[in-house]
């Protein structure tokens, strides 16, 4: 039998590819103006799909590092030669965010420092660092640790100012302050970000949750041994999110420990199902959409931004496609909810064919 770490997981990449299209239509509806409420985030305390998102993405972070590094160690390649690598790779990916965030216009006065892909820049660069130099029980704890300390300081403890913390306001928190405070540029929320200084915490966590369920499926095992245990650590993490909810909401913008704890819940349960379905029963699905996303997914999702230009914008063509379509949609008198719908998934599509070309050419890019 061989180990997961000599074998590729086509679940991963199914679930990774599946959470980059879910990005990507959730990003650039047709219209702002007509979305589904499943499709937008939570204004504040509270959940929507929308919601499961990032925190997936970051799941599977912790689960790629879990499973490519110790395939790397098995190797023979070095600690130092590794982490040149991790800090190189998590450079990149954070400069490709914060070109993004200057495409096309590249005003320099307004730059937003954090984000998504800086997050993800964040995440994988602790998470990996306490892979390459810390045991698996130190990151366990660490994790516990970092969503425990978080917990008390977002509820308990006195912001200046302001005093005792109001969850229930988004500018009556230690998240909020830190991020008008120290954070320079731009903020998503003019004086706080959802991906901020503070909340970056149990976003690690929520990355040491994947590395976690990596190790499960690294076990010496059956394969159906180590789903079974997958799933139970799924739904410990879901119901131990669920209970604290109680004493800490959930909530996407602060990443609070009980959405991190509920978020590794949803994303070990849709890694499980998925290894049940694609390595362990094989079953023979329609997957490829979804997996040439995933194995080149910071491709597609930077794609998805570079193309806004062209399917969102009148600069380039003098008509902004979206807003033309919408405008038909409307004048034949079809819900523009379902417009703007389906304008996303056409898109999706559309970045899906330059990114089948990659996969059917072998070409996968790696930051």
């Amino acid at each position: 039998m061989k180990n997961l770490e000599n074998k590729r997981l086509h679940a991963l990449d199914f679930v990774r590819g599946l959470t980059i299209i879910l990005m990507i239509i959730v990003n650039t509806p047709g219209s702002w103006s007509h979305v589904y409420a499943p499709l937008l985030h939570a204004e504040w305390n509270g959940i929507t799909p929308t919601d499961y998102v990032f925190p997936s993405f970051l799941f599977i972070v912790g689960v790629s590092i879990a499973l490519s590094f110790s395939r790397q160690k098995e190797q023979g390649k070095n600690r130092t030669e590794m982490t040149k690598k991790v800090l190189l790779r998590s450079v990149k990916i954070y400069a490709v965010g914060i070109f993004l965030w200057l495409w096309p216009s590249f005003n320099f006065e307004g730059i937003r420092w954090v984000g998504v892909l800086p997050r993800i820049a964040f995440v994988y660069l602790a998470c990996a660092l306490l892979f390459l130099y810390t045991s698996r029980k130190v990151q366990l704890y660490l994790g516990i640790t970092l969503l425990f300390f978080y917990w008390i300081v977002m509820a308990y403890v006195p912001v200046p100012g302001t005093g005792v913390p109001d969850l229930s306001v988004p500018e009556k928190n230690w998240a909020h302050y830190l991020d008008n405070l120290l954070l320079p540029g731009r903020l998503w929320k003019h004086t706080w970000d959802p991906e901020g200084i503070l909340s970056t915490l149990p976003a690690i966590a929520t990355g040491l949750m994947g590395m976690m369920a990596g190790y499960l499926l690294l076990k010496k095992e059956e394969l159906s041994h180590r789903v079974n245990q997958l799933f139970f650590f799924g739904f410990l993490l879901l119901f131990s999110g669920d209970v604290m909810q109680w004493f800490f909401p959930l909530n996407k913008n602060l990443w609070s420990s009980s959405f991190s704890l509920f978020m590794g819940g949803v994303s070990a349960l849709t890694l499980a199902a998925a290894v049940y379905v694609f390595d362990l029963k094989k079953m023979k699905f329609r997957s490829q959409f979804a997996h040439v996303f995933g194995v080149n997914s910071i491709f597609a999702y930077a794609l998805s931004s570079l193309l806004t230009v062209v399917f969102y914008s009148s600069k380039w063509w003098g008509i902004a496609f979206n807003q033309e379509f919408m405008g038909l949609w409307e004048r034949l008198g079809f819900p523009l909810k379902l417009g703007s719908l389906l304008y996303a998934l056409c898109y999706v599509f559309i970045l899906w064919i330059p990114t089948y070309y990659l996969f059917k050419k072998k070409i996968f890019i790696k930051l």
